[in-house]
């Protein structure tokens, strides 16, 4: 792949932003399991390598299993390997990743009111757009992925 511009270094204060929100979203109720499993859907989704890599390794860090890894991306036909909350919770990222399609339904929503606090889906909510961004950041700069530990 090309090399491109380095934001990190280039624009300093906007990567420090997004680091804000990483502070953020380490203060929410919301598992870190959870979040991690939030994040690589939507970097399935967005085909982030480099996303997807990282918080893979996060989520095994965290006591994640490797066989809801290995299944995550046909989450919905192993649902009974995953609780109310998390389906609730991946249908959410599908549906604010893939906005241009329907966005986050009425159906969703609902669903997410009835295993969440209306605090807890605004954490979700902004845990997914944060992830987006990263993702869409990684992939427009073609950030490498290194496979050394």
């Amino acid at each position: 792949m090309e090399k491109r511009v380095n934001i990190q270094t280039l624009e300093p204060q906007a990567y420090k932003a997004m680091l804000g929100l990483e502070g953020y979203l380490s203060t929410i109720a919301i598992s870190k399991t959870l979040k991690e499993l939030i994040k690589i859907r939507s970097s399935q989704l967005n085909n982030c390598a480099f996303c997807i890599h990282m918080h893979t390794k996060d989520a095994l860090k965290y006591g994640e299993s490797q066989q809801r890894l290995f299944i995550l991306s046909a989450w919905r036909e192993a649902s009974d390997l995953f609780t109310a909350q998390e389906k609730v919770a991946l249908e959410m990222t599908e549906e604010i990743t893939l906005i241009h399609q329907q966005g986050l339904t009425t159906v969703t929503y609902q669903k997410a009111l009835t295993v969440f606090s209306t605090h807890e889906i605004a954490q979700l909510i902004m845990a997914i757009v944060t992830i987006n961004s990263w993702n869409r950041i990684a992939v427009s700069t073609h950030l490498p992925i290194s496979l050394e530990e």
